[in-house]
């Protein structure tokens, strides 16, 4: 702490990301990567970018991309926004669309950087529990609120909430915003986006971190109505009206361009997620059903944390959280199939 600081700063309780152990040889499951590399074309889209034109700056709207984005879900540009990673899109909807008298409100068991946001721009808010099968209740969230938003699939449980329940959870609050964190949905759920010209009180986020390989560029998106667009983007221009580079813009177009390798690689990971899902239920663990490129399990015989040290001690890292409720579960993200054994041959030790 300093005496130069302001004072809601002493307050923050800063989020905390994923481990980036700078080992080499490790096999990596702790943060949701994928394991096959970005598509082909926006690798060459990017490596077109790197010219003299670097010296300009890039498009502040990045209108290339929201073209890609539109045409690929069959929206109107101006039905997109796109920002500097998902995360930074989430920060601006927190900071432009849940300010208000009601409370924001989330799942108990879900992302931990909604309450940092909510204390960094002072936002009420109330944490609403998962059911004992981890799964949202919809008819929980039918209360006065000032806006809903939840991870679909959630996070880090995996488990999914249908279409239907998310237009049931629109019907009941047509006065809030409701946001669908999208991060994982390509791993086996069905987009919100579809219902966005239905529910002008909708707005889907998504990220090209996950199923589009691109992690390392930072490059996120929301799709909604224009007036929730509109917002964001008043929000982006007060704040940093340059967020996507030149390389960016066209990596992340040519990305979405991309389907069919978006497409395969997809079906690769589910197909790896059960697979591994059907061995980890072999070795005695309760895996909980996934549609996200990872799979969260506890073992009835086996402490996760001595689980995720073990396995920590043969050079495998998983996510193992210390949160109520969750303390016994392990987030293992889908690698390779050579990833996938390497952890399977770590655990030995439980048969």
């Amino acid at each position: 702490m300093s005496k130069f600081w302001s004072s809601f700063v002493k307050d923050l309780v800063p989020y905390v990301p994923g481990e980036q152990p700078k080992l080499s040889r490790l096999v990596k499951l702790n943060t949701n990567e994928n394991p096959y590399g970005p598509s082909p074309q926006a690798l060459a889209a990017m490596q077109a970018e790197l010219n003299d034109d670097l010296r300009l700056y890039p498009d502040p709207n990045g209108e290339r991309l929201k073209q890609a984005v539109a045409a690929h879900y069959g929206v109107q540009a101006n039905q997109v926004f796109v920002g500097n990673g998902s995360d930074e899109v989430l920060a601006h909807i927190f900071h432009g669309l849940f300010q208000h008298d009601l409370p924001l409100l989330f799942p108990d068991v879900t992302y931990s950087f909604y309450p940092v946001y909510c204390g960094l721009y002072g936002i009420a808010h109330e944490k609403i529990a998962l059911d004992e099968r981890f799964r949202i209740r919809v008819e929980d969230y039918v209360r006065p609120n000032g806006g809903i938003i939840f991870p679909n699939p959630n996070a880090p449980t995996g488990c999914l909430l249908p279409l239907d329940a998310i237009e049931a959870m629109l019907k009941a609050s047509p006065d809030s915003v409701v946001v669908v964190d999208e991060a994982y949905v390509d791993f086996g759920g069905e987009s919100a986006i579809a219902l966005v010209d239905r529910y002008p009180n909708l707005l889907v986020t998504q990220t090209l971190s996950k199923s589009r390989s691109l992690a390392g560029l930072r490059v996120g998106l929301a799709v909604g109505h224009a007036d929730l667009v509109e917002a964001l983007e008043r929000i982006k221009n007060s704040f940093n009206s340059y967020p996507l580079d030149r390389l960016a813009i066209a990596g992340a177009a040519a990305a979405f361009e991309d389907d069919a390798y978006f497409r395969r690689t997809c079906q690769a990971v589910i197909d790896s997620r059960e697979a591994l899902s059907a061995s980890l239920q072999a070795l005695g663990f309760e895996v909980l059903p996934s549609a996200a490129n990872f799979v969260f399990a506890r073992h009835p015989r086996h402490d996760a944390g001595q689980i995720a040290s073990t396995l920590r001690e043969q050079g495998v890292i998983v996510r193992h959280f210390k949160q109520a409720r969750i303390d016994q579960f392990l987030r293992i993200t889908i690698g390779s199939p050579e990833q996938n054994q390497a952890l399977l041959d770590a655990l030995h030790f439980l048969k």
